[in-house]
C-alpha cells in the first residue's frame, strides 16, 4: 500500500500556455493522452480504471484525510481496462493530456482535460510530507481543495455544466 500525499492547483492558462509550448518545442512527446473511468462505489472509496499509452491500470484509494490517502494501483491488460471503460464505469469517461514536470525535485502533473471537462487545467504534486514547503511555478494560480476538482467529481458533475467557474 502506498499513501498519496497530494496538493491540487488551479493553472493560469495564458501563462501555462506559453511554458507549454516551450517544453512541446523541447520534448515533442512531453504529453500523453489519458483515458479514465469510476466504477461506482458507495463507502467513499475511489476505484478508477486508467489507459495510460498501450497500458490499462487498477488503482483504488481510500477516503481522504487532510491531504493523504491511501492508494493501490496495479497494472492490468489495456484489453481488459477498454472493456471496464466501456461497460462498467460512469459516463462520460475522463479524457485529459497529462504533462510531467521536474521542478526542484518534486514532479508536476499538469492536466488539460477535453470533452465534457474542456477548458479545466488541473496541476497536481505529491509529496512526501503533508508540511513538504514548495515552490510553486509562475503558472499556478491557486490551490483547490473542494471536491468538485477530483476527476471522480468530474465524471458526474462536467466542468461545461459549472455555473460558476
Amino acid at each position: 500500500m502506498n499513501t498519496e500525499i497530494e496538493r491540487k492547483y488551479l493553472v493560469k492558462k495564458p501563462v501555462w500556455r506559453s511554458h507549454k509550448q516551450l517544453l512541446e518545442s523541447q520534448f515533442p512527446d512531453i504529453g500523453v493522452k489519458y483515458s479514465q473511468g469510476y466504477i461506482p462505489t458507495s463507502n467513499g472509496t475511489t476505484v478508477r480504471l486508467r489507459i495510460v499509452g498501450k497500458q490499462g491500470y487498477l488503482t483504488i484509494k481510500s477516503t481522504a484525510v487532510g491531504y493523504s490517502r491511501a492508494e493501490f494501483e496495479y497494472l492490468i491488460p489495456v484489453g481488459d481496462a477498454q472493456e471496464m471503460l466501456n461497460n462498467l464505469c460512469l459516463k462520460p469517461l475522463i479524457e485529459k493530456f497529462r504533462y510531467k514536470i521536474k521542478i526542484d525535485n518534486l514532479t508536476w502533473e499538469v492536466d488539460e482535460f477535453l470533452g465534457e471537462n474542456a477548458g479545466l487545467i488541473i496541476a497536481e504534486v505529491e509529496l512526501e510530507n503533508e508540511h513538504q514547503k514548495i515552490n510553486l511555478p509562475s503558472w499556478i494560480d491557486r490551490e483547490v481543495k473542494d471536491k468538485k476538482y477530483f476527476n471522480s467529481y468530474l465524471v458526474k458533475h462536467p466542468y461545461s455544466k459549472w455555473e460558476e467557474k
